[in-house]
């Protein structure tokens, strides 16, 4: 709540000081011994210091259906405690879960086109389905395509906010971050009344990153604001995707670029779920088990099972399977996503899905 007081210079301050309680009560050649804390910033402190009201902020926060943690807390994010600069406290409405380890960052451009929407969409929608919490900045565009998508699917999602919780941006997204709420978190680092601005989206993108074991850019400039978040990625050794555009578009330039400088190309979910075959248990790599016969360790549910069966003899391609299964395809996506996390289906070029190897020597 001190204006210039972040992260960083507060670990530099505890480090001198020994403890948060001791930078309340020290006085002002003592905070200056601290790195890159100047005579300025040691008044701002003890002028700061003694008027603010911290009870009466978390009083606020509670009216508001939120609570204020810190990197002392259980809830705190674990990956998010490792970056050079972890927030000092988060504001949270909802909850952050120990499952929100396994996380994606969806983000790009506010005016991205009918197609960048739709794969964002989908892809959240998809990750949502294999277990990912997809991570966005609740932003117009590309942000809320992805939070919708993840909504859809019925996984969790994560808005981190450029401004305060109660500083909505932009406003219209007020309903859909109550849905966030429901289903995830809806979080920031600033304190109440602090509206966002150019200073504040820049900083806030490091968490979007921090927060994810990965970040895929669906579409930006070169000079996006997106285009920092993907920097914030890889100096926190993040993995970095990007979708493809078409090459007479700017929302492809940042992608392109990224691909060029070495960033994983994602065409469909499968890019990403292979990139993180390490999550799913060695047990379940080596066995599912269906109706009529399959590795046995591994439970498949009805619907699984009915998959299993219907491609039992030979391959067939997705309209087929979901006409004989009866099963509309976007609920068809959802559990061949889930069949093929556990190695027990494969698709091939043409939306043909067949049985994993193994499987097929058993016929």
């Amino acid at each position: 709540m001190i204006e210039g007081l972040g992260p960083v210079s507060v670990r530099r301050l505890i480090d001198v000081l020994g403890s948060p309680k001791a930078i309340l009560e020290a006085d002002r050649e003592a905070l200056m011994e601290a790195r890159g804390v100047g005579e300025k910033l040691a008044l701002k402190i003890i002028t700061r210091r003694d008027s603010i009201d911290a009870e009466e902020e978390l009083e606020k926060a509670a009216d508001l259906g939120a609570r204020i943690i810190t990197p002392l807390d259980e809830e705190y994010p674990t990956a998010l405690k490792a970056i050079h600069d972890p927030p000092l406290a988060l504001y949270v409405k909802g909850r952050l879960l120990p499952a929100d380890d396994k996380a994606l960052g969806i983000v790009g451009s506010r005016s991205t086109s009918h197609y960048g929407l739709n794969a964002a969409d989908r892809l959240a929608y998809q990750l949502g389905q294999t277990g990912f919490t997809v991570v966005s900045g609740l932003a117009r565009g590309t942000d809320t395509a992805a939070h919708r998508g993840a909504l859809k699917s019925k996984g969790r999602t994560i808005a981190v906010l450029g401004g305060a919780l109660d500083c909505l941006y932009p406003p219209e997204n007020a309903a859909l971050s109550e849905q966030i709420a429901k289903q995830g978190a809806v979080i920031s680092e600033y304190p109440l009344g602090r509206q966002a601005d150019r200073m504040t989206f820049p900083y806030r993108n490091r968490i979007i990153s921090g927060l994810s074991m990965g970040v895929l850019l669906i579409e930006s400039d070169v000079k996006g604001g997106s285009m920092h978040t993907m920097e914030a990625a890889t100096e926190q050794g993040r993995t970095v995707f990007a979708l493809p555009g078409r090459i007479d578009t700017p929302g492809a330039k940042g992608p392109h670029l990224l691909i060029k400088n070495g960033a994983k190309l994602v065409e469909r979910i499968d890019d990403v779920l292979e990139e993180y075959e390490f999550l799913i248990p060695p047990s379940e790599l080596d066995a599912p088990e269906a109706a009529t016969a399959a590795r046995p360790d591994v439970p498949l549910d009805e619907r699984e099972s009915a998959v299993v069966e219907a491609l039992w003899n030979e391959p067939m391609d997705v309209d087929s399977l979901s006409r004989e299964l009866g099963v509309k395809s976007h609920e068809l996506s959802g559990i061949l996503l889930g069949l093929e996390m556990k190695r027990v289906i494969k698709t091939l070029p043409g939306r043909i899905v067949e049985l994993a190897e193994d499987l097929r020597e058993m016929r």
